[in-house]
């Protein structure tokens, strides 16, 4: 497997919060590569569909892919979801952005839109998105509380999380489960499914905003567990 984020630093940034949110107590990935591994082996072990399948990704559906990068999933989400369906691909970094939307353009892919969101807020549409997925680029959120509280109002009420990551330390890129379904617990979302994906290079989990979304004085970081 072709992993092109090992490039980061082993002792990554922790990000200080300049709002009422607490800052990440954890280390923060770099963002190196706008590209995870290759589409040819991702394919190859039949990650994207093995994905959407477990995240119950159907036709006429709308979802959102969160750091999108080079569009691996956005391209095979449009396919998925179908004429009936949306897909907004969101990416923090306007040059992907604009290389993305140039491939949407060029494989004609009507039923997608591409969004240039900012770290701590992915500047999604309220009450949309049957599922949001965010995939190995998790550990790389400098600001995870803000992001997934900012996050929440753009879900339908049934509307899932879905989560793709590695199980080792932030700074390696990935995120313990423990750690990951803390730092959503804090934001009011509960874990309601999680297993082992070995194609994806990790696990899936699946979060749902249940209750209120809590006072961003009200969250309580996870100290580093």
């Amino acid at each position: 497997m072709l992993l092109l984020a090992v490039a980061a630093c082993s002792n990554g940034p922790k990000q200080a919060s300049d709002g009422p949110f607490p800052a990440a107590d954890r280390p923060v990935a770099n963002i190196v590569s706008p590209r995870w591994s290759n589409e040819q082996d991702r394919d190859s072990r039949d990650e994207a569909q093995q994905v959407m399948a477990k995240a119950g990704i159907k036709p006429g559906m709308t979802v959102a892919d969160i750091g999108a990068g080079e569009g691996y999933y956005t391209v095979r989400l449009a396919s998925r979801v179908g004429k009936g369906g949306r897909v907004l691909a969101e990416d923090i970094v306007a040059s992907v952005r604009d290389s993305l939307a140039e491939r949407v353009a060029r494989e004609r892919l009507d039923n997608v839109s591409v969004r240039l969101g900012t770290p701590s807020d992915p500047k999604l549409p309220a009450n949309s998105f049957d599922r949001v997925l965010m995939v190995h680029m998790y550990h790389e959120i400098g600001q995870p509380y803000e992001f997934l509280w900012r996050l929440r109002p753009s879900l339908k009420p049934a509307g899932l999380v879905v989560v793709v990551d590695a199980d080792r330390q932030t700074q390696h890129h990935g995120t313990p489960p423990a750690l990951l379904r803390c730092e959503f617990a804090a934001v009011g979302y509960t874990q309601v499914g999680r297993e082992d994906m070995p194609s994806a290079g990790g696990y899936l989990a699946l979060f749902q905003a249940i209750g209120p979304r809590p006072d961003p004085d009200a969250i309580k970081p996870c100290l580093n567990r």
